[in-house]
């Protein structure tokens, strides 16, 4: 076991003004994610072109967005990634990165890359995200001292092993990449721990990250928890990457309760509407099972050919609606992939609010 505290341990006050301002908020923060690359598992080749990756990176600001994550190498957990140069990562971002940056939203580069991640920094970009955890790249560790960047410190294995103790590993792990950072003269304030979820992980390690993430919480440093679409969604729900939404916030919401300060997603309106309800109660008999949730959608798809989107998201709403009677509101989003006109529209969906009537006693 991991020592913890029966409350979040207090957080060393961070030293740089981005992340100040990040940890202040009375929820957590929201990372969305940006890859610019043509293989990544949740969005593969979708905002390769600069013009739809500086498109996404608007529409996920205007969702609320508080933080925006760029990628140009697939880090896909379960070794499926294809190594990537660090000249075609920065060929990559050279085109989209500064206009990114000129958003007005803090920029993370996700690389592990230290000649990248010096780059980004320079050209505007606020933290570096390294699913590494400074243990991959010699050079990492120093050449984030000297810019004084913040760091996500991502705990990682090249392999998943179904017999260890997952929780021990990563407090190993922790302790390894806090020496190195120490070493190298990184300020405590200045990093942000990540579990990992999905990484040289099983499914049921990932859950068990989840459920104990607040035993994380004894090194005093924030939490970062990205579990976006994650694999491990499919053994609790078969699904696609695209529709796992309700896993996503399920698993976001639990990880928020758990501690996590900052939360890594692709779908960020959701998850930000999510973790602003789960902020405002934690009473148990307010809360609804996600699981259930994502059941209950499933079924109302389940034999059954809509040939309108509106169709199919009002089949959603009024499934949800009946089913669990604390309900008062529901927003589904549904997104046609594939659309057939991808060259004009990157996207094809509608959004549908529906309100549960209160009959009248007139």
């Amino acid at each position: 076991m991991i020592a913890t505290t029966s409350r979040p341990a207090p957080a060393i006050p961070a030293d740089h003004p981005v992340l100040q301002a990040l940890l202040s908020r009375p929820h957590p923060a929201v990372m969305g994610v940006l890859n610019v690359t043509p293989d990544s598992f949740s969005d593969g080749g979708q905002f390769v072109a600069p013009e739809r990756a500086l498109a996404q990176a608007r529409r996920m600001i205007a969702e609320g967005a508080d933080i925006i994550d760029i990628g140009a190498e697939s880090t896909r957990p379960y070794g499926e990634a294809q190594p990537v140069s660090a000249e075609e990562e920065l060929k990559r971002l050279q085109p989209v990165l500064a206009e990114v940056v000129s958003l007005g939203v803090p920029v993370s580069i996700d690389s592990m890359k230290s000649p990248v991640v010096a780059w980004a920094l320079d050209a505007g970009a606020a933290i570096a995200n390294d699913v590494w955890g400074l243990q991959r790249d010699p050079g990492m560790a120093g050449m984030l001292a000297a810019h004084h960047s913040p760091v996500i410190v991502m705990h990682n294995r090249d392999r998943a092993e179904a017999g260890i103790d997952i929780m021990q590993d990563i407090a190993a792990f922790f302790t390894r990449s806090l020496e190195i950072a120490a070493k190298a003269g990184i300020s405590p304030g200045n990093i942000v721990l990540d579990p990992g979820i999905g990484f040289g992980k099983t499914a049921e390690q990932s859950m068990t990250v989840l459920a104990r993430l607040d035993e994380l919480l004894a090194f005093g440093l924030p939490l970062l928890v990205g579990a976006s679409r994650k694999r491990f969604i499919n053994t609790v729900v078969p699904s696609q990457p695209h529709q796992r939404l309700g896993g996503s916030i399920a698993a976001h919401v639990i990880a928020a309760r758990g501690g996590a300060r900052i939360i890594r997603t692709h779908d960020v309106s959701e998850t930000v509407q999510a973790l602003r309800v789960a902020a405002a109660t934690d009473r148990l008999a307010d809360t609804v099972s996600y699981s259930n949730v994502v059941a209950t959608a499933t079924a109302a798809f389940k034999d059954v050919n809509y040939k309108l989107l509106e169709r199919a998201a009002g089949a959603v709403a009024d499934a949800i609606l009946a089913a669990f009677p604390r309900i008062s509101a529901v927003k589904v989003t549904v997104h046609k992939p594939h659309a057939p006109i991808a060259a004009i529209f990157h996207d094809v969906g509608v959004v549908l609010t529906r309100t549960r009537q209160t009959p009248s006693h007139g």
